[in-house]
């Protein structure tokens, strides 16, 4: 077993790193490492064989407070110190509130441990006095938190951070320019986008939602009338395309909107398609058609997703 911090070189401490909070978040920490280097990495870490809890700990401690004693890059890394919270200074203040609002208090006082002593202090004066006095308390036992539990915190509220709105969108409430940003990503990142505006915020999601259109609002909220205009229009190919992996019901709906002829022409797409592509194809064929119907008043986007009432 190994019991000497001292005889570690850089590359071998690297790998205790490894060992003790995971290959992903280690690399997510150290940045710009090779394959060659990773290679390297789990080498050694094969070769180190049992290590101690006491030299686990100093190296956790070296990592976390930026302090290598060796030219770790000599060994096969570039020698970066880890600052887990390092993403914090490029937001502003109602993201960070954002970020940590519905966090619990000791998560909520371990980043705000990260902050100068001003900003800290305007982030805290936006909570309500209980989560305050609770938050306060938890900043004056911060000693107590093991310093792998800091570094996985650090680790998932940067990931979180980054489905927080931009911050003209955020500070300004701009809902409707969200609803167009969304527009332009994959339905995975819209779902993940929308459910943190969801837990950070709800009324600004609220407002994104009368804006945000989907293909399902589509299906589920729009007049018959509107419904068989957008959907008479493609050509068949396209059509099949759209509506792959829909519930046959819901196809079978869509094709009766269709003429007669177009009927007979329908033929469904065979064989597995990306959800990539057919999130491509209907977004062109129905979401960028109904934008455009809702800027020519011929329909109100708004009014339909808010629940308006709507007259055939």
């Amino acid at each position: 077993m190994i019991n000497d911090y001292n005889s570690l070189s850089g590359l071998q401490k690297v790998a205790v790193l490894f060992s003790v909070v995971g290959e992903g978040l280690a690399m997510s920490l150290i940045k710009g490492l090779s394959k060659t280097e990773v290679r390297k990495i789990r080498s050694t870490l094969q070769t180190l064989g049992p290590i101690s809890f006491s030299v686990k700990k100093r190296v956790m401690e070296e990592f976390y407070f930026g302090f290598l004693s060796e030219d770790v890059g000599a060994n096969g890394t570039d020698g970066n110190a880890i600052h887990p919270f390092e993403f914090l200074k490029d937001l502003t203040d109602e993201q960070l509130f954002a970020l940590v609002n519905k966090e619990d208090a000791p998560v909520v006082a371990m980043t705000l441990a990260q902050l100068e002593p001003e900003k800290r202090m305007q982030i805290v004066n936006k909570f309500d006095p209980v989560l305050k006095g609770q938050v306060l308390i938890e900043l004056g036992s911060l000693d107590d938190v093991p310093l792998e539990g800091v570094i996985e915190v650090g680790a998932r509220l940067k990931e979180k951070s980054t489905y927080l709105p931009r911050t003209t969108e955020f500070s300004r409430g701009g809902a409707k320019d969200i609803a167009d940003m969304l527009g332009g990503m994959d339905s995975g990142e819209q779902e993940r986008y929308m459910q943190t505006l969801q837990n950070e915020n709800p009324d600004l999601a609220g407002e994104v939602k009368k804006y945000f259109l989907t293909f399902e609002d589509i299906l589920e909220k729009f007049p018959d009338n509107i419904k068989r205009e957008l959907f008479v229009a493609p050509d068949t190919t396209d059509l099949a395309l759209a509506v792959k992996g829909l519930d046959q019901e819901v196809i079978d709906g869509i094709i009766d909107m269709l003429p007669q002829k177009k009927q007979a022409m329908y033929e469904p797409l065979e064989g597995a398609v990306s959800k990539k592509e057919i999130d491509v194809k209907r977004k062109e064929l129905f979401l960028d058609k109904a934008k455009e119907m809702d800027k020519e008043g011929t329909i109100s986007i708004e009014d339909i997703l808010g629940g308006g009432e709507m007259v055939e």
